[in-house]
């Protein structure tokens, strides 16, 4: 699915009055306009405002930002800050929205922590060309007043390259696959040097706790599916997906967190924390959330996803090629009625044994979403061992493999 930035509504939810989206009247910020708004100021005791706030990273896996910066500075010099832009789940767009429309809020954010994690230097890790190109343009906006030399880094584009380990890998000359840990990028990153990586929603918010413009209680939401034009939305911790949405009537359900938290069958009373996501067996991941209307399949949703995720793997951990391969499988099979009961029951085992076992979290949200759908919708599972629905009738048994990026402009 592709869509331009004039198809994608962009909206902060009622009562926020400043936050990480862009004034409508604001194409781009400019160097001018951030400096203006109180951008690039100096900070006194970012890691005790940090630690205040309780920030959470905003690349996926919610580490507390102080703690990580902390973990870096326990390590002997010289260290290296890197700014992660590489936005692996398909459904996202906000770290591209960021780069592309308030550069300098993302550059101010790397700038404080390369500060106060002592580094030097410091890099802006990016998979889209015109994302580089509009982080070059805004490095040289500032280029005589910045005094940590700072790299843009593009790699190609894939489910695995943004995972920390993949991309010290790919900055060191390697290829963007991740290794198995230890050591972990704060141990032994860039170069051999203790490495922060920090997700640029993340940086975008320390820039504007340390100006006393935000709290870190606000997060960038993605929305598409069902019929809906996509949405780039800034959201209030708690907020509920009901009240994003509105009217749920004709919803069979939601992906959540990308293709991290699965799909669930009713998420839309649940308040939007990570706690709460993650009491219901999900997470909130990067945020982005596909609506099912009511002629799409889950089992079809389910099936696309790990058909994506397989494809996706880097093929270096033998479990994962094993077990996102025989997850595909089955859920295709499942999908036009040709597995069994005994292959969902292989299936349910599958992802209860292989999390945690592979070198990145791609195996992780195979199972997850794999065993989501056996949660949430098991009449569906149950019907499909009969036959397809008509909706996955009509698509027939390959993998279509639509998972494709976002794109805006």
């Amino acid at each position: 699915m592709t869509a331009s930035l004039t198809r994608i509504r962009v909206q902060r939810w009622p009562g926020l009055s400043s936050g990480l989206l862009a004034d409508a009247a604001l194409d781009r910020e400019s160097a001018a306009d951030y400096l203006g708004s109180g951008g690039y100021r100096e900070v006194a005791d970012l890691p005790g405002r940090l630690a205040a706030s309780g920030l959470r990273g905003r690349g996926g896996a919610a580490f507390p930002v102080a703690r990580k910066l902390d973990a870096v500075l326990a390590r002997h010099g010289p260290r290296v800050v890197v700014a992660n832009g590489e936005e692996g789940e398909p459904a996202s767009i906000k770290d591209r929205y960021l780069l592309l429309h308030r550069p300098h809020l993302v550059l101010d954010g790397l700038r404080l922590m390369a500060r106060a994690a002592a580094a030097d230097p410091a890099y802006v890790y990016v998979s889209d060309p015109a994302v580089g190109h509009s982080v070059v343009a805004a490095l040289a906006e500032v280029a005589a007043g910045w005094d940590i030399p700072v790299s843009v880094f593009t790699v190609d584009h894939t489910y695995v390259a943004g995972e920390e380990s993949a991309l010290v890998r790919a900055i060191d000359g390697g290829p963007a696959l991740p290794t198995a840990k230890p050591p972990r990028a704060y141990e032994s990153g860039v170069g051999g040097a203790p490495t922060l990586v920090q997700n640029v929603e993340t940086l975008a918010h320390v820039a504007l706790i340390a100006a006393d413009r935000g709290s870190g209680d606000t997060f960038l939401a993605t929305l598409t599916g069902a019929g809906h034009p996509p949405a780039l939305l800034e959201l209030p911790f708690g907020v509920r997906l009901g009240d994003v949405v509105g009217d749920v009537s004709g919803l069979r359900g939601a992906t959540v967190g990308g293709l991290f938290g699965g799909v669930l069958a009713d998420p839309w009373r649940v308040p939007l924390r990570y706690d709460d996501v993650r009491a219901l067996g999900s997470g909130l991941g990067c945020c982005a959330f596909g609506l099912l209307g009511i002629d799409d399949c889950p089992v079809d949703a389910a099936a696309d996803a790990v058909a994506y995720l397989a494809a996706e793997s880097a093929r270096q951990c033998g479990v994962c090629i094993n077990a996102t391969a025989g997850m595909r499988e089955v859920l295709a099979g499942l999908r036009v009625g040709t597995t069994t009961a005994d292959d969902v029951t292989r299936l349910a085992g599958w992802t209860q044994r292989v999390p945690g076992r592979g070198a990145c979290a791609l195996l992780d949200a195979a199972a997850r979403m794999a065993a989501s759908l056996l949660r949430e919708f098991p009449a569906e599972v149950e019907a499909h061992l009969a036959g397809p629905c008509s909706r996955c009738a009509d698509l027939g048994p390959l993998p279509r493999h639509t998972r494709n990026h976002l794109e805006i402009s």
